[in-house]
């Protein structure tokens, strides 16, 4: 419990440095004390933070689901709005002393520009009577007659500080919601199919060109529901796949509010049928609940077993390791302990951590989700330390590892550098 509290204390202390770093930037650099930009400038630093908070603690909290939708949009914008500015406003302060400097440099060039030289007018000759001495002199002009032209306005004379903040927080801010608005797009415009074609050594000349659609991280929730549900099955449906394997995170939320928005998966065809394996975020919505939810959908689960596929290779599933808290875990003896093992064996696992039990287990081919290819660049770093692949093909021993960038998305609807996908993995047999 103390340990869970100084995270806490440290994790809020981070967000009000963050946010204060960028209300200091966007708003009091830039604006008027008093002023009403300011005003909503810092209303708006310290509201949508609390709907971050909100839109990522309503599920849990029992908040209704129609409340959960309404602080879900802008509460999750927000923290990818927040990533983007803050890297944009950080990669600014290098460009601050250099637009001062080239202003500083241009303002003493322009003061120091000659003024235009007075026109003399030409002597006229005077007639003898005018050279009379006049009774009073004539008035001298006035000394405020005479002025100085002015030089071209330069931003100095308004302020080099302030066009500066306001150059370089409207270049972070575009720049922010700029890509946030582009990968937006990409999460509800849908995942677009990848094909990757994966020998196995153990798969007969039957089975060669056989095809699985793999799909992972879809992400029902609050903000991506039915219409991204049927998007990912006419995807998957149009590859014509020979099995669709749907490797966790269906959903982040309970049946109640999500079943609905899970119905389309009943129209999912394959020759072979559609297989479903937990993911960590089933064990956070009711993982029973929605397994037999899945069940009546059409998809068959696999929580720890195995089945032969008439292609001539075995399937396998496994429980994700979340599940342990619940004592549903892994379990690969149960899944893979007494099968033939001259038959190539492809498994089915959300988490690709997994993989060096695939591989003791005479695994072939391992398919998983999880990492969303990090979802939100620079993600991936920190996705690449806690998984052993992030995206794509690697191999392990005599195990491959195919790890989906997935459907969806977690939190923010957004991606950006880790497009979502469908993969469809084509088997090649080394006999053909």
């Amino acid at each position: 419990m103390v340990v869970f509290l100084l995270v806490l204390v440290v994790v809020l202390a981070l967000l009000g440095g963050v946010h204060w770093y960028v209300w200091r930037r966007l708003v009091r650099d830039v604006t008027a004390p008093g002023g009403l930009p300011r005003r909503i400038g810092t209303a708006a630093v310290v509201v949508l933070p609390l709907l971050s908070l909100g839109a990522l603690v309503s599920a849990r909290a029992g908040v209704p689901f129609p409340v959960q939708q309404v602080i879900a949009w802008p509460g999750q914008m927000w923290l990818a709005v927040l990533l983007y500015l803050v890297l944009a406003l950080v990669v600014g302060e290098a460009v601050r002393p250099l637009l001062r400097a080239r202003l500083a440099r241009r303002a003493p060039a322009a003061a120091a520009a000659p003024a235009p030289a007075p026109v003399v007018p030409e002597a006229v000759p005077v007639p003898a009577a005018a050279t009379e001495p006049l009774t009073e002199p004539a008035p001298a002009a006035p000394a405020a007659a005479t002025a100085t032209p002015l030089g071209p306005e330069t931003p100095s004379d308004v302020s080099r500080r302030l066009f500066v903040s306001r150059v370089v927080g409207g270049t972070a801010a575009a720049v922010a919601l700029g890509t946030v608005g582009y990968g937006t797009y990409g999460v509800l415009r849908g995942p677009r199919v990848k094909r990757v074609t994966v020998p196995l050594a153990k798969i007969p000349r039957a089975a060669h060109g056989y095809r699985i659609a793999v799909v992972s991280d879809i992400h029902l929730g609050p903000i991506l529901g039915r219409a991204h549900t049927q998007r990912i099955v006419d995807a998957i449906n149009s590859t014509q796949p020979d099995l669709i394997a749907v490797v966790g995170d269906l959903v982040d939320g309970t049946v109640e509010n999500l079943g609905p928005a899970a119905e389309p998966l009943a129209r999912l065809r394959a020759r072979h049928g559609s297989f479903f394996v937990t993911g960590n975020h089933e064990y956070f919505s009711g993982a029973d609940a929605w397994v037999d939810h899945v069940r009546e959908l059409g998809l068959r689960p696999l929580r720890n077993e195995r089945l032969e596929i008439p292609a001539g290779f075995d399937l396998a599933g496994v429980d994700d390791v979340a599940g342990e808290s619940e004592g549903q875990g892994p379990d690969f003896v149960r899944a893979l302990g007494d099968r033939d093992r001259a038959r190539a064996a492809v498994l089915l696992a959300h988490q690709p951590i997994v993989v060096h039990d695939a591989v003791r287990h005479g695994v072939d081919l391992q398919l998983s989700g999880h990492t969303h290819g990090g979802q939100l660049w620079p993600g991936n770093l920190l996705a690449e330390l806690a998984n052993p692949t992030v995206a794509g093909l690697e191999r392990y021993g005599d195990t491959q590892l195919y790890v989906s960038r997935g459907a969806g998305a977690w939190g923010p609807p957004v991606r950006v550098g880790a497009p979502s996908d469908i993969t469809v993995v084509e088997l090649a047999s080394k006999q053909a």
